[in-house]
């Protein structure tokens, strides 16, 4: 039997701190997965539904994007213990129906933790907030989308929010764009516009393509691979194997770049080998590079500026394929060191060290994630990490290329399925296909549409998925934003935060998850996902629905659509009928999708074209890769403040947070800590252990305030610290974002500390 939901909310009450530890997974990582999987489903569901995650035949981890191996080279077990805890959370045995709606006010609700609001259950029933309400009462599907409706044609079909999280399906995203664009609007901002984007209008600029270059086999056949800004034993799990079989079977050389110390970069123990259960399993980084935060763009520029002076450069391959290299040359000569060694951190013997393994590497691949995506010079020090591997030519050949490793399991799809506030390149075919006027204009992406919905110049959001409130930066400006907008519309699995901060009129649309079955009118359907190196591949629910109530996102999209646009030649029910008929038009018109049917059909799917790694092609204006020439601003801390960063626990995923503990970062049971480094705790006056609250200072002489942290001594770069995201999303400024991507800044915030108010007694 699985565990009730927790009754009290215990926030950070029971708080403790011990010393970080110095491996990851191990036989712990295997007794939490499953200890949450019996939490939430039981004996045998556990079993049942465990077995399947990953397979070829079964459905895919609803957590990261990390891509699966070939499907005979799959174990029984391929999932990790994050991915164990995502399918607990979805496939869990606890509902919310009517009867919680009516005990818990919205008022109420909204007191409540991330943590206590998603440990409740599965969501069963549609839900309406009306006018006034302090309670959700049902709803029947029917009337849910007729409310809709009428709202979406009350308004201008710019006035119409369509977001998307990144768990939706491909099918699901391509039929919510074509529902949006036959709307008449782009505005669809998605949750890469907080994540990725600077990473796709970097590759884009410079490659032509806003993806990574590099498969699996590239991993394991690299002979240096470069993790950047990234922590892979929370955030992918799996990745920790494949650099394990890399450094096992091919001897290859791994960098960290990092501010904090992570236990999965320095030793995994890979629980399926013995001795990664009984033994001390593998060191993983050769060389850690405890960074300071924003200071990667400086690194790489020195690396680059190395590599010139020692002539390490693919002379053949710059000639051939490349532009902007003598630009380039000219800006590293002027780099100046010294602003390298401020903006770093790092020494000059360090970077050189680092320098010279790139140098001796004849396969390397760099990786990196959103410590390098979220800050004001995210796409010029993207850019840079381009630049070093135009320099070594590590484009285009096996195990050497890009890697930038996405977070939700289909964000990658959702964005090459049409999801974007930008018209699609093949949009037009769209159009001619269906007889649909495609807009052109820009639409909103996630900062453009709070700005909207603050003004009152939005007046519908509808979120397929997701948890926008809690994703969001400058929280209080957020919730106010949704509170104000005249009709918000959240299909989910789960109760979040952004239901507890309903608009005027308020819809809750339960949908069914990946483990669960689909069936509609032609019978059992399965959908599609493009993991983070553009592999697509099926994924196919075996679980009975959590509700006979619950639809598909695609039976929603398509239901929607109907309400909506009841005359339109757009065969809605056919696509909600089978989901072929959704795959026959994506081949139509999404380039690399040609006999999609019959591709995915195969074990294990296939991989899309990526012309620079498969034939050194570049979609850009000169047809070659472009070297860029990207200032480096050193940030300037005051004295006696602080770089922050916001970053996940353990027991997160994204804004899902599964418990209470950080265990490889000595957290147990509370998540309002700010790691700061010991000396930096001193020389400001604070304790170890002190109770302080987090004061953002900003260019324009604002603050934002996050109240009563547990400062925690840590072993962090020094000048830095580091708290939890969402409770330190209020810290970021709606107006901070990146030059050239607009992703909020949440790894770039000055701070100082202030002794938190004793509490009253």
């Amino acid at each position: 039997m699985a565990k009730k939901p927790p009754r009290d909310d215990a926030g950070d009450r029971d708080l403790r701190i011990s010393p970080p530890k110095r491996s990851a997974a191990g036989l712990p990582g295997v007794t939490h997965a499953l200890a949450d999987g019996l939490a939430q489903m039981g004996v045998r569901r556990t079993a049942l539904t465990l077995l399947r995650i990953n397979q070829a035949d079964g459905f895919d981890c609803p957590g990261c994007a990390w891509p699966e191996p070939a499907p005979a080279k799959r174990s029984h077990a391929e999932f990790c213990e994050n991915g164990a805890k995502a399918v607990a959370e979805e496939a869990t045995l606890r509902r919310i129906g009517p009867d919680f709606f009516a005990a818990h006010p919205i008022s109420e609700l909204a007191g409540k933790s991330d943590h206590w609001l998603g440990q409740q259950g599965r969501l069963t029933t549609p839900m309406v907030r009306r006018p006034g309400a302090d309670h959700y009462t049902p709803i029947s599907w029917n009337d849910a989308f007729t409310l809709t409706a009428a709202h979406l044609r009350a308004a201008e079909p710019d006035e119409a929010l369509f977001y998307t999280s990144g768990r939706t399906s491909n099918e699901a995203a391509f039929l919510y764009q074509l529902l949006a664009r036959a709307h008449g609007t782009n505005n669809m901002p998605d949750c890469s516009n907080m994540c990725h984007e600077s990473s796709g209008v970097a590759l884009t600029g410079t490659i032509g393509i806003g993806k990574g270059s590099v498969t699996l086999d590239d991993i394991h056949r690299a002979k240096l691979i470069v993790v950047v800004g990234q922590n892979p034993g929370t955030n992918h799990p799996r990745m920790l194997s494949a650099l394990e079989h890399a450094k096992r079977t091919n001897g290859t050389k791994i960098i960290a770049v990092n501010p904090l110390p992570e236990a999965g970069l320095l030793r995994f123990r890979n629980p399926q080998r013995r001795d990664g259960v009984v033994g001390q399993g593998t060191a993983l980084a050769d060389e850690f590079l405890q960074i300071r935060v924003g200071g990667d763009l400086a690194l790489f520029q020195a690396i680059g500026a190395l590599l010139v002076e020692w002539d390490a450069v693919d002379p053949a391959f710059v000639a051939a394929h490349t532009n902007g290299h003598a630009d380039y040359v000219d800006a590293l000569r002027k780099l100046d060191w010294d602003d390298v060694i401020a903006s770093t951190g790092l020494t000059r013997a360090e970077i050189e060290t680092a320098a010279r393994m790139f140098a001796d590497s004849e396969a390397t691949i760099v990786c990196w994630a959103m410590g390098l995506t979220q800050r004001r010079d995210s796409v010029g020090a993207i850019r840079e990490i381009v630049n070093v591997q135009l320099l070594r030519g590590m484009l285009g050949k096996p195990g050497a290329g890009l890697c930038p490793v996405r977070g939700h399991s289909n964000v990658q799809g959702d964005r090459t399925m049409g999801i974007w506030h930008e018209t699609p390149s093949w949009a037009g075919k769209l159009g001619e296909l269906l007889a649909v006027d495609i807009p052109t204009r820009h639409g909103y992406d996630t900062v453009e549409a709070i700005r909207a919905m603050r003004d009152g110049r939005a007046k519908v959001f509808v979120a397929m998925g997701g948890n926008f409130a809690a994703a969001s930066p400058d929280t209080d400006v957020t919730l106010a934003a949704l509170r104000a907008t005249p009709l918000t519309v959240h299909v989910s699995t789960k109760l979040n935060r952004s239901h507890v901060v309903p608009g005027q009129t308020s819809l809750i649309l339960p949908c069914l998850g990946r483990t669960e079955r689909d069936v509609q009118a032609s019978g059992e359907q399965f959908v599609t996902v493009e993991d983070s190196m553009s592999a697509v591949h099926s994924s196919r629910g075996r679980l009975a629905p959590a509700s006979d109530s619950l639809l598909s996102e695609i039976s929603i999209v398509a239901r929607l659509a109907r309400a909506l646009m009841p005359d339109s030649t757009i065969p809605w029910e056919t696509y909600e009928a089978d989901y072929r008929a959704i795959r026959e038009v994506i081949a139509a018109v999404v380039p690399g999708f040609e006999n999609f049917e019959a591709r995915v059909s195969r074990p294990g799917g296939f991989t899309l074209p990526h012309p620079p790694r498969d034939r050194l092609a570049f979609n850009t204006p000169s047809g070659r890769a472009h070297f860029t020439v990207n200032e480096l601003s050193v940030i300037r801390v005051p004295e006696g403040r602080l770089l922050l960063q916001t970053m996940r626990s353990h027991d997160q995923y994204n804004t899902t947070i599964y418990g209470l503990d950080d265990r490889y970062r000595g957290v147990k049971a509370g998540r309002r800590v700010v790691f700061v480094n010991p000396d930096d705790l001193a020389a400001l006056g604070f304790a170890d252990g002190e109770l302080v609250d987090i004061v953002s200072e900003w260019s324009d002489g604002s603050e934002r305030r996050a109240p009563a942290f547990r400062a925690v001594a840590y072993p962090s770069a020094r000048g830095c610290a580091a708290a939890y995201f969402p409770e330190a999303n209020v810290l970021v400024p709606l107006d901070s974002t990146a030059v050239g991507s607009n992703t909020p800044t949440s790894k770039q915030i000055i701070v100082r500390l202030e002794p938190a108010p004793t509490p009253a007694r």
